[in-house]
């Protein structure tokens, strides 16, 4: 008896010629999401197979969140925040960039080539480099091909669409506190 997984268990690679890579992108709103909009603004353009999910920090990108791209049909994920030290919430993209490092091992045990996630650092002034980052990682997953997952859905713009009304649904059920701000902390003299 072989121990050897079923063909139907792991994800396959193996690109039809029509074929064009489907990516999710969570987008930090402060940064990377105000970047995405300046490129759209200055009309750089890049490719148009993203949809992008806005959340309030990168810190609120959840690996479940990942793994329901995947599901739901994504080639590759594209996650973008603040660069460390300029977090609107402090430390945001500090606790994203722990999860990814643990996503990353999770996906590669399960046979995902490590191309298929990405993290960037994206500042609001940064327009251009969205163009770059997504025209990058298009051409990388159209090179490894699709992700011909098991059970994977067909109607992907339904369940991305359901995915990002999940994670607003998460946004909403637990805020973030907003860091205080140093003009209106309060001061107290010895």
């Amino acid at each position: 008896m072989s121990t050897a997984p079923s063909p139907s268990a792991t994800p396959t690679f193996a690109p039809p010629s029509s074929w064009q890579p489907r990516i999710v992108a969570f987008f930090c709103n402060w940064c990377t999401y105000t970047a995405a909009d300046l490129a759209g603004v200055s009309r750089l353009k890049y490719a148009p197979n993203v949809r992008v999910i806005r959340l309030m920090c990168s810190g609120r990108v959840d690996p479940q969140f990942i793994l329901a791209a995947f599901a739901a049909g994504a080639d590759g994920v594209l996650i973008g925040g603040c660069h460390p030290g300029d977090c609107h919430y402090v430390e945001g993209n500090l606790k994203t960039l722990r999860r990814f490092e643990m996503l990353k091992r999770l996906l590669q045990m399960l046979g995902f080539p490590e191309k298929r996630v990405r993290l960037e650092w994206i500042s609001a002034s940064e327009g251009d480099r969205v163009r770059t980052v997504v025209n990058e990682m298009v051409e990388e997953i159209r090179a490894l091909g699709p992700l011909n997952l098991p059970g994977r859905h067909a109607e992907w713009d339904r369940e991305v669409s359901a995915l990002a009304a999940h994670v607003a649904q998460q946004e909403s059920a637990a805020p973030l506190a907003e860091p205080p701000s140093p003009v209106h902390a309060e001061v107290t003299h010895a």
